[in-house]
């Protein structure tokens, strides 16, 4: 996502960013299945779907690899810097309503979420596929979406229908949803057990990624320049705006930095318990060069670093923002 777009409060779906681990699949995918350690199996069409009880929801999604490319050395996947983050609104129905239907049994120990994308990773072959465990499968918010910034679900985010688990990083939200299936013990798949953990070295076990770690970016002030980005700002007040989120809790302070000397922002009212929220602060450019920050805390105490944490991977970067500004008279 272009930094520019922490302007809307809803991203556009063309401007939302993206990471498909293979190809997009095509459509359509035939009905979703709900199997395995249930009392009551069923298979749904998307036109039986639709006509159940839905929700809409505003949801920030991030990429756990978000931030990548500031770690040192850098994990040679998807070199995102920043823009890895967005918000949409999702409608669907609440995965709970489909669980409940089905009657979990009681050995149910995993819920698995397979999408129609396969390929390899590892060297093993398979359908891209998350799992929850049943007190995170049944939470209310869960929804099994069709439809994004009220339209319907777009390819290249998972048409016809796709998990949206709120407060998570992105890759627990499957896309291209094909089977949901209730298992007896904990779910062995490659993005699961192998990918999207936190490790600090090679052949550790690590922690998995849940949550968003506390985040915050600002719009890039003044104008860039083609090939390198840098940014020029004219002298003067200067107004600086831009999102704060996290999985853990409401966020509770912004500070915005100017060269070392930080000042609080102005934090905007929640738009939705599951979106991010906006921050603004006047800013007074004086000619010179200028190093910008911005760094958030959520109601729980987290505050975002000021440097990259640690991750071999490069996951959960966290670290503030940092931008370099030149103003001129």
């Amino acid at each position: 996502m272009p930094l520019e777009a922490l302007r809307y409060d809803v991203t556009p779906a063309g401007l939302h960013y993206l990471l498909i681990h293979f190809d997009i699949p095509p459509e359509p995918q035939g009905p979703l299945k709900v199997c395995g350690l249930v009392e009551a199996p069923f298979q749904i069409a998307l036109e039986e779907l639709r006509r159940l009880p839905a929700r809409t929801l505003r949801v920030t999604l991030e990429c756990a690899g978000n931030g990548r490319a500031q770690v040192s050395p850098r994990y040679p996947s998807v070199p995102w810097l920043e823009e890895g983050v967005s918000t949409a609104e999702w409608t669907g129905v609440p995965l709970r309503t489909l669980l409940e239907g089905a009657r979990l049994k009681p050995g149910a120990r995993d819920i698995v979420f397979r999408g129609a994308d396969r390929g390899f990773d590892r060297g093993i072959e398979h359908d891209f596929a998350r799992s929850l465990v049943p007190a995170d499968a049944l939470r209310e918010e869960v929804l099994v979406a069709y439809a994004m910034n009220g339209a319907p679900l777009p390819p290249q985010h998972g048409a016809p229908l796709r998990l949206v688990v709120p407060g998570w990083y992105g890759m627990a939200s499957v896309k291209w949803l094909q089977d949901i299936e209730v298992i007896g013990q904990p779910f062995d798949g490659v993005q699961q057990a192998s990918s999207y953990h936190f490790r600090s070295a090679p052949g550790a076990r690590g922690e998995p990624c849940r949550l968003m770690r506390v985040n915050s970016l600002m719009v890039p002030p003044g104008i860039p320049d083609f090939y390198g980005r840098a940014r020029t700002v004219q002298h003067g007040t200067v107004q600086i705006a831009g999102r704060a989120w996290s999985g853990a809790a409401p966020i509770t302070g912004v500070d915005f930095c100017d060269n070392g000397e930080w000042r609080k922002a102005v934090v905007d009212p929640l738009q939705g318990p599951h979106a991010w929220q906006a921050w603004r602060i006047s800013w007074t450019a004086r000619p010179g060069e200028h190093e910008l920050a911005c760094r958030a805390t959520d109601a729980e105490g987290n505050c975002q670093p000021l440097e990259p944490p640690w991750d071999l991977s490069g996951f959960g970067n966290n670290g503030i923002q940092r931008v370099r500004v030149t103003v001129g008279r």
